[in-house]
This record gives structure tokens, C-alpha cells and sequence, in this order.
């Protein structure tokens, strides 16, 4: 598609020419046009009508826009823009994919409460997101203003994350979510959108499924002058979703469906259906949790309240939100002393008779911000700048994890003065000092620390059937990428009740044998749900068809086949090509493989996992050019994330070991150390480095550092035992024998030795 220029008013002003721009679906679908429910549903429509849902997404008309577009204006640092209207539509005059500054016509507005976003049209059906909102609290609260979502930050254009990018593109990052029934419709060949909606914004078909038949039977209804016919099911009434058959578990995945983090598999929304069948949930992965579970990156609130004993009772969102305006049932304390109280709801049995709202329980003054349930219970953190979340997993505060898992607590959130500690004793001197049970922050705390015995921490937490379903699934996903050592461990999570479990436990299969693959996995291949097929038919890609039964063979090819097809429609962002192109390196599709990862980084330059595969696999493909290219030019980005930075500098240091530049390989080695300077492999390393340079001081230094880190190491050991051994240094050298023969007895190195008669 041709972008068309036209100078007007002194500036250039950029319209989409003949672009396939997202537009209503032209087949119906089932689906019955925008506001045929409101005749007969006046309540729910009143409800709705001001509700987050119904300002999901609108067109940008003067009933609508909310920022000021009278010549505002809008500068921080190197950032600056212009908004205005003109023929009665609006504009912002900004730096575009170019760099240069032009007129682009908003054509939907995102949002009202407590920001509003802008959308504008681009070619291959595009629509990008502003990274300058509009404030719209109150003026009194700091609002009524033009900010930026990523405040002293500038973003080139060439960045994923620059309005133009990838990371701002409404198609691939919001629409599912702010629209009914959003087809995505993505070429993955032209980089291309053809994107529908049947409700332009989040109207009642989203949740409730497509209601012309229920619209039919309605009208069929009216004529026969009774609206109140008996049924017993949805169905009878036209509607695909029957919440009550869903029950309590069933209706928090409806809503799960947009409130959460996760991969969706490509099968578009599907109301009704088991959220497995239409996505993977994310688990508690550091970038978004932290170890415990409290919120710490966007997460929408579903991984949260699932951790939750509410959840796990039966608590619904509808219990404590109307579902049509969005709001709270009740505002304050009333709201959780529906329940919480001396006579709580039969529907609850477990649920201790008390009163809650009272110091004896809160140990605050009344009426005080510490006597609030929400501030203990569900704290809040600020994302996009002004928009306070709360945390939905109710969680007893436990500021004495802090020391544990380095995770935030209610209590020093507010009392920022004091530390965790102060807020622990206290709670001592409320309640005692009786045993606090074992959260289980503290074993993926232990995973992320590298301790040794965490596979069997991790085991026991899949197996307890008492914790939530997202800690048992977070728990075989961890394993899962624990390789080899880890199987044994992990194999019962194939056969969980949970069908999360069994999808997050399957790619650590994909090490074994094609046979012992088989032989677990196939199994999978039968699962009801969708998330488990697919994670099963991945971590089987690239066996020989020979290793499956002859009756199962023509099942798996259909099955990856159309695995593949729903990647592609997925393949928008950089995880989903490196997704594709994961699987293609397991079919030892190489150079496509190679191909999806150069895409990928084409979307994200920054997007470093595709990087590392890219490199990996051009290198051990006789590609070292290519390789060593990947790698100076993610060095040379600025920015770079620092972990990222040290990563790939350390890959670079061992290709340039391999290709016998080892000067330079000294410095990237260096460069990684100082980077990650808690990484004992890279100290390992950058020790051996400078042994084969014959800078002795240079390596024993790095080697005790590693063995600091990681005192267990038999590699680092041998090492500083041979260096002190070959220095002299006997004494040294006898103490990293004697560690060495407590920690590794059998290793073939320690053994020759032992034949030897120990260090000369």
C-alpha cells in the first residue's frame, strides 16, 4: 500500500491510501449488528454505556475525544508534538517512521479513565498508538494534561517500542481485547493486516458470544406476547455462553480471556470455550511476577486472583464487580464484608466467622487508610504513568519474605519510612510468634538464585495439590527449562489433572530421544485441550515419523501443519516468529529458521533470545560470518539492556575463542564479567581465557571469583587446582583436591589424578 502526501497549511499531512484499514466484518457470523440488544436489556445498556468496556475503542469525533486539541502542546527532552484540529478532525503533528515531523490524522480514540489513547492509520492495515496520552483525572489531581507513557525516555524509530513501532501497534498488541469478535487476519508474507471487528469497542457479544439467535428467539418471543418463557439453559435462549453451566471457575476464564498474560493459540476468542482452548496462560515468570507472586509487570489481574484462597472458594468477578459497568458493587470495607463477616454466606463454609472491620483484626485506627482492606490486601502499583492497579491475589502480608525473596510488602508501602523488618517484628507483637507456613515465593526465589536443590523443591510443589494452579504450572515450567537433570522429576506433571501443568511440563521433554519422546508425549497428543496439543506437538517436531505408530503418523502431520498455520497468523511480534522459527530449526528447516529469526529482530532489534538463536544456529551451520555479524550489530545497539549486553557479549567472546581471535575474545570476555558479574560460568571462562594467554594472576582471579559463586563447581576446582599446581602452590593446590574429592569423586579428571598420587 502507497502512503499519499499532501502538503496542507504549511505542514505534510499523512493519509492511508487504499490500505485494508480495520473495518466491521463483512459476514455476519452469527453475530447480530452493534445495539440490537438494547430495546429488550435497558438496564444492562444504562449500565454499560459509560462503562471501560463501552470506551474500549471509539472513533475520534468530538463526543469522544477527550485531550485538548487546540493547538496543544507537548515537549520533554528531544520529544515534541503538536495536537490540533482541522475540518473538524483531529490531528498531532509528531516525528513519523521517517523521523521527520508530520500531520497524522487521529482515527480512534483508546480509553477514558483515568487516560485516553490515539490511534492512527498507517499502510499493510496498520493502526499505531501514541506514546503521549491524555491525562484526564481531575485537574486537582495533577490530570487535564498531555503526558508521555514512558517519561525521559526517547525512543528512535527504529525501536520497537517508538509510536511507529511494533510494540505500539494496535493490530498485534491491543485489538483482540479492545474490540467483539477481532479477526487479527495477519499475512505473516507482507508483514500485512486485514483486521475485522463485528463491535468496534467491547459491547455484549464479547462475553456473552454472537447473539443474533438469541435476538431471533427473542423477537419470536414478543410476538407471542411473552418474553418469559421457561428455559434451562442458555442455549435455549440463543446464547452460546451459559455462564451458570460454567460456574464459578468457568466465568473467571471468560473474563481471563482479555484480563491476563498469555499466548494466544489463533483460533480467535471463542466465548464459552475452556480458556486452554483458546490460549496459554503466562505463569509467574520473573518479568512479570515477583517471587512470591505479587504483581510486578502488567498482568491483568487473572494470574493474580487465581493464586488467591477467594479463587480457589469460588469466588467470582462478578461477586465484587457489576459486569456490565465495570465498577465495584459497593465502594470501601462494605464491599469485602459481603463475606467477611460475623455471619458469612452459606456459600462459603470455609470462611471464618469474625469481625473483620475492626482494629482487633486491622491494628489501625478506624476509618484510617491502614484500616482499608484494599491496603493491606491488595496493594496497588502504577502502570502507564497514572493508572493505579490493584493486586488481586488478597494476600496475607508477609513483610518477613522480604529478607527471603527480595519481594515488596503492603505494610513499608505505606509506612515508607520504616523497613520490612519493622513491619514484621510489629506483626509479631500483634498475633505472637506461631509458625508461619511456607510460601512458595521461596522456592522459585531458590530457582532464580541457582540453588542446587531446586528440582526437588519444584517437584514437591507440583505435586501439592493444595496450591494454586498457576504455582503447580509455573513450577513444571521451571523444570522444564531445567533440561535433562530435571526429567525424572517432571514426568507425573504429563499426567496432572491440571491441563496448565500439562502444558507448561511438555517442552522439557524435547532433550530425550525421539522414542522416549514418543513414549511420553504422544499421550498429550489426545488432550482435550488445545494449549496441551499444541505444547505436545512442539516439543515433538522434527521427529522421524518412523519413531510414531503408523496409525498416529498422518494425525501428527495434520496436527503440526496446523500448528504452524495459527503461528503464522501469530507471527506479529518477535516471541511469535521466534516461536515459528523454533519449530522450523526442529524440523531442521534451517534456512527458514535463519530466516524467522532475522525477521524477528527485523520487528525488534533489541529482541535478544532471537539474537542468541540466530547466532547458535548460524554458527553450527558453517555461518560464522553471519554469526559474528549478528552479534557486533547487537553489541552496537545503544541501550542495550545490561543483562542482555553481557549475554551477548559473552557468546561473542567464545565465537572469537573459536575463531582464534582471541585478543579481542579478552575483551568481550571482559565486557561480560563486568556486565554479569554474578555469573560464575562467564568468571569460569574468562579464568580459562586468560590461561591460554598465560596471564596467570588475570585467571586465578576470575577462577576464585567463580568458585565463590558456585563453590560446588568441579570444572572451576580442577581448574585453580591445575593452575596452583603447575604454579607451585601446593598448598592451594592440595585444598581445591581435597574439595574436589568432597564434591565430585567420580569426576574422570579428579580420578586420573587420584591415580597420580594427587598434585605434584
Amino acid at each position: 500500500m502507497i502512503s499519499l502526501l499532501v502538503v496542507a497549511l504549511g505542514h505534510t499531512a499523512v493519509f492511508a491510501e487504499e490500505a485494508p484499514v480495520p473495518a466491521m466484518a463483512q459476514q455476519a457470523e452469527g453475530y447480530a449488528p452493534e445495539g440490537a440488544c438494547d430495546s429488550c436489556h435497558t438496564q444492562q445498556v444504562k449500565d454499560w454505556k459509560d462503562s471501560d468496556h463501552a470506551w474500549a475503542m471509539r472513533k475520534a469525533t468530538a463526543d469522544n475525544v477527550l485531550g485538548d486539541f487546540n493547538n496543544a502542546t507537548f515537549k520533554e527532552g528531544e520529544i515534541q508534538a503538536r495536537f490540533f484540529k482541522r475540518d473538524h478532525k483531529y490531528f498531532v503533528n509528531i516525528e513519523g517512521e521517517d523521523g521527520k515531523l508530520h500531520d497524522f490524522e487521529i482515527a480512534y480514540i483508546f480509553g477514558h479513565d483515568p487516560l485516553q489513547q490515539y490511534l492512527v492509520e498507517f499502510d499493510r492495515g496498520r493502526l499505531q498508538s501514541l506514546t503521549i496520552a491524555w491525562d484526564s483525572r481531575a485537574k486537582a489531581a495533577g490530570g487535564q494534561r498531555w503526558f508521555s507513557l514512558y517519561p525521559g525516555q526517547k525512543f528512535t524509530p527504529d525501536d520497537a517500542l517508538h509510536w511507529t513501532g511494533r510494540y505500539q501497534n494496535w493490530n498485534a498488541m491491543c485489538a483482540d481485547c479492545h474490540s467483539s469478535n477481532l479477526q487479527k487476519n495477519y499475512d505473516d508474507k507482507t508483514d500485512s493486516f486485514a483486521t475485522t471487528w463485528h463491535e468496534q469497542n467491547v459491547g455484549c457479544q464479547s462475553c456473552h458470544g454472537p447473539g443474533q439467535a438469541h435476538v431471533d428467539w427473542a423477537g419470536k418471543a414478543k410476538e407471542q406476547a411473552s418474553t418469559e418463557q421457561s428455559y434451562s439453559t442458555a442455549a435455549d435462549i440463543g446464547l452460546p455462553v451459559d455462564f451458570k453451566k460454567l460456574g464459578s471457575h468457568g466465568q473467571v476464564e471468560q473474563c481471563a480471556r482479555c484480563h491476563s498474560r498469555r499466548q494466544s493459540l489463533g483460533v480467535g476468542p471463542l466465548p464459552g470455550e475452556p480458556l486452554l482452548n483458546t490460549m496459554l496462560p503466562s505463569t509467574l515468570r520473573p518479568d512479570l511476577y515477583h517471587a512470591d507472586g505479587q504483581i510486578d509487570g502488567e498482568v491483568y489481574v487473572y494470574g493474580s486472583f487465581t493464586q488467591s484462597k477467594m479463587s480457589a472458594a469460588g469466588v467470582t468477578c462478578t461477586d465484587c464487580h457489576n459486569p456490565h459497568s465495570n465498577k465495584v458493587k459497593i465502594e470501601g470495607n462494605g464491599l469485602c464484608l459481603q463475606c467477611h463477616t460475623e455471619t458469612p454466606p452459606e456459600r462459603f463454609p470455609s470462611l471464618r466467622a469474625k469481625n473483620y472491620d475492626s482494629p482487633e483484626h486491622h491494628h489501625h485506627p478506624v476509618d484510617s487508610e491502614g484500616a482499608q482492606c484494599v491496603n493491606c490486601h491488595m496493594p496497588t502499583k502504577t502502570y502507564m504513568v497514572v493508572d493505579p492497579r490493584r493486586d488481586h491475589s488478597f494476600r496475607i502480608p508477609r513483610p518477613d519474605l522480604n529478607e527471603i525473596t527480595g519481594s515488596p510488602d503492603a505494610c513499608t508501602a505505606c509506612h515508607t519510612d520504616q523497613k520490612p523488618k519493622w513491619a514484621a517484628d510489629a506483626i509479631k507483637g500483634w498475633f505472637g510468634t506461631p509458625a508461619l507456613p511456607t510460601q512458595y515465593g521461596e522456592a522459585f526465589q531458590a530457582v532464580r538464585q541457582g540453588h542446587p536443590d531446586s528440582i526437588s523443591q519444584l517437584a514437591g510443589l507440583i505435586t501439592d495439590l493444595g496450591k494454586p494452579e498457576i504455582v503447580r504450572a509455573t513450577a513444571a515450567d521451571q523444570l522444564a527449562n531445567m533440561g535433562a537433570p530435571a526429567v525424572s522429576a517432571l514426568e507425573p506433571a504429563l499426567k496432572d489433572d491440571s491441563a496448565w501443568v500439562r502444558a507448561s511440563a511438555a517442552s522439557g521433554f524435547v532433550g530425550l530421544s525421539p522414542v522416549e519422546r514418543v513414549k511420553r508425549l504422544l499421550p498429550l497428543m489426545d488432550d482435550p485441550h488445545l494449549a496441551v496439543r499444541d505444547e505436545a506437538v512442539r516439543a515433538l517436531a522434527g521427529i522421524p515419523l518412523i519413531a510414531l505408530p503408523k496409525d498416529r503418523r498422518e494425525d501428527f502431520s495434520a496436527a503440526l501443519q496446523d500448528y504452524e498455520k495459527r503461528l503464522r497468523s501469530n507471527a506479529d511480534l518477535p516471541g511469535n516468529r521466534l516461536n515459528l522459527a523454533v519449530l522450523m530449526e526442529r524440523q531442521g528447516r534451517v534456512l527458514e529458521a535463519l530466516e524467522q529469526y532475522r525477521q524477528a529482530l527485523k520487528l525488534d532489534p533489541y529482541f535478544s533470545p532471537a539474537r542468541v538463536n540466530l547466532v547458535t544456529l548460524a554458527n553450527s551451520n558453517l555461518r560464522q560470518g553471519e554469526a559474528i555479524s549478528a552479534l557486533r550489530e547487537g553489541l552496537a545497539l545503544p541501550d542495550m539492556p545490561q543483562g542482555d549486553r553481557g549475554n551477548l557479549a559473552y557468546m561473542f567472546a567464545l565465537l572469537l575463542v573459536e575463531a582464534k581471535q582471541q585478543e579481542e575474545a579478552l575483551k568481550w570476555m571482559d565486557i561480560a564479567a563486568q556486565a554479569l558479574p554474578e555469573n560464575p560460568r562467564i568468571l569460569y571462562n574468562q579464568g580459562l581465557l586468560n590461561m591460554q594467554m598465560k596471564r596467570p594472576a588475570q585467571a586465578v582471579k576470575a577462577l576464585e571469583a567463580s568458585v565463590a559463586l558456585n563453590p560446588n563447581d568441579p570444572d572451576v576446582l580442577y581448574a585453580l587446582l591445575f593452575m596452583n599446581a603447575t604454579s607451585g602452590n601446593r598448598e592451594k593446590a592440595a585444598e581445591y583436591y581435597q574439595r574436589m574429592q568432597q564434591v565430585a569423586p567420580n569426576d574422570p579428571r579428579f580420578q586420573q589424578l587420584q591415580k597420580q598420587g594427587g598434585p605434584r
